[in-house]
């Protein structure tokens, strides 16, 4: 089966793109600026170089050209200049663009190029938090509505999985550590989405701790063994669709009861689940944080 997506409806462009659907159709009746394809039954669709043309539309309207002007331009001109404007520095959402591209196309090269461009003039960590990140984000928001499959979105996480276990392991090569703490990584059981673990590991290696990086779907009690090994251990986790938010209390008086019994020993969790925790309820030896910039302010 293809899983290439090459029609999309306006819903769809709408939700790649940012641009409203009515907005979408006065630019088409008004500077033509798109011709859409209509099906048997007189349904518009697009195809991928309309979303291309699009995508390459809205970032140089966000950078502040009228659409009058905009609608001017041939393809190739529309092109050109999104090359111009990316190059002088406005690379953030033209980065999210292509790496939207990449992903609908399947396109690996494309996501190299984009990222070794990028690379160029930004620290990984930079990339991460300024293009990875909201482009995550929108890939989530992307999969709910039904505008990408969970194949895009495998692709897209495998490459960025890829470029984190890479620029990780460059820096664990360096770390000399002396003390006897450590910081483990885990998810847990039946929570899969690892990449926000997985850069939380990187900025702590990137700090020179001792991290032991676990990965999904851990049970709670594979956990005690650790604790034999170290003087204090920080469990770290990342808690995206489980627990579910009627376990999250059971879950976490279960974690305190046998992995927190000694003070040395705490739990820190980020994740969107943790809106449903009470923090003002939780014990001393158990924290959440917001965000990934939050918990490594407490480093």
């Amino acid at each position: 089966m293809n899983n290439i997506k090459t029609i999309f409806s306006i819903k769809d462009l709408e939700n790649l793109t940012g641009i409203k659907a009515h907005t979408i159709r006065i630019w088409e009746k008004r500077y033509q600026l798109l011709e859409p394809e209509r099906t048997d039954t007189n349904i518009r669709f697009y195809n991928l170089s309309h979303l291309q043309k699009l995508l390459n539309i809205s970032f140089l309207n966000n950078n502040g050209q009228k659409i009058s002007k905009i609608a001017s331009l041939t393809t190739q001109e529309i092109h050109q200049e999104v090359r111009e404007l990316a190059s002088k520095g406005h690379l953030k959402n033209h980065a999210i663009n292509t790496f939207k591209m990449a992903m609908l196309d399947f396109d690996q090269e494309l996501f190299y190029e984009t990222y070794n461009g990028l690379i160029k003039d930004k620290s990984f960590k930079e990339l991460f938090y300024q293009v990875f990140l909201p482009l995550l984000s929108e890939v989530g928001m992307l999969w709910q509505t039904n505008t990408i499959t969970p194949a895009h979105e495998h692709f897209l996480s495998s490459l960025i999985r890829q470029k984190l276990l890479v620029n990780t392991e460059s820096l664990q090569a360096q770390n000399k550590i002396k003390h006897n703490n450590a910081f483990v990584l885990f998810l847990p059981d039946n929570e899969i989405h690892e990449l926000g673990l997985m850069f939380v590991n990187f900025e702590m290696v990137s700090k020179g701790e001792r991290c032991i990086f676990l990965g999904s779907s851990v049970p709670i009690d594979s956990l005690t063994d650790i604790l034999a090994y170290y003087e204090k251990v920080t469990f770290i986790s990342y808690f995206t669709i489980r627990p579910e938010k009627e376990e999250l209390s059971n879950y976490l008086a279960e974690f305190e009861s046998k992995l927190l019994t000694n003070n040395n020993h705490e739990l820190w969790v980020l994740g969107y689940m943790t809106q449903h925790i009470d923090s003002q309820s939780l014990p001393k030896s158990i924290k959440t944080f917001k965000s990934i910039d939050s918990l490594m302010a407490t480093i």
